[in-house]
């Protein structure tokens, strides 16, 4: 990466971290409080975002490689899931799992807004304009899996304990354990999809972007043998063989 590049991506990833930052601090203005925003995805998935943006923005100032394709592809996925579920599911009017928005203050206002929309737009960016291509595979997106299954789990179990869930759709008290099921193989065959088209892009950007110039080979230090001089005439006629060597 060139010098001018490094510093835009450093830029780029500061302003994706101060973005997390201002997300979380604005919203744990309303009612929530930062304790209280832990258990959602959204939050979990803004925080991988920054501690990530945070330590690629190092990695660029010290010129070093990029984080591990894999790791920053599941991370971008991660936020990319946080805005879509948000904008098409919880706060779509025609959705079943839409939740109430509230009229909220400006500052928790600004705050949704940069959890669920600025972060995931930034994070997606940073991976498409920065991030190394052609190091992603298909079985990744399934690996990719393993956080919202995860989450899947703690969500429920949590919800066992203090009768509450984070999202409608993880309802098990509304919906009952077979209604959360159904809703768990719809996100995950549609998360699942959506990491191969994570794949797809990366690919495709890999092939317009074309293999790396070969370097150019430096000519040999051995210079060709010189040819041996013509046979030199003497003046009688005769050949005589040439003086130099």
């Amino acid at each position: 990466m060139s010098l001018r590049r490094r510093r835009v991506a450093m830029v780029f990833r500061v302003v994706i971290v101060i973005s997390v930052l201002a997300g979380i601090v604005l919203t744990a203005l309303g009612p929530a409080t930062v304790t209280g925003l832990l258990p959602y995805f959204t939050i979990q998935s803004n925080v991988a975002v920054g501690l990530l943006a945070g330590y690629a923005a190092w990695l660029a100032w010290r010129d070093r490689p990029e984080p591990p394709s894999p790791l920053k592809g599941a991370v971008t996925l991660y936020i990319t899931i946080t805005g879509v579920v948000y904008h098409l599911v919880l706060a779509n009017p025609a959705s079943p799992f839409a939740m109430p928005q509230p009229d909220r203050a400006l500052g928790e206002a600004l705050g949704n807004q940069f959890l669920h929309t600025v972060v995931p737009l930034l994070a997606v960016a940073d991976w498409a304009l920065f991030d190394r291509r052609g190091r992603l595979r298909p079985r990744y997106a399934a690996w990719w899996l393993a956080f919202p299954l995860g989450y899947l789990g703690f969500a429920l179990v949590r919800g066992l304990v203090v009768e509450r869930y984070p999202y409608p759709f993880l309802d098990a008290g509304e919906l009952g354990y077979d209604g959360v099921g159904v809703s768990a193989v719809f996100f995950a065959v549609a998360f699942w999809l959506l990491g191969l088209i994570f794949v797809g892009v990366d690919r495709g950007l890999a092939r317009r972007a074309g293999p790396p110039a070969a370097p150019a080979t430096a000519p040999s230090a051995t210079a060709a043998p010189a040819q041996r001089p013509a046979a030199v005439w003497a003046a009688d006629g005769s050949e005589q063989a040439p003086t130099g060597g």
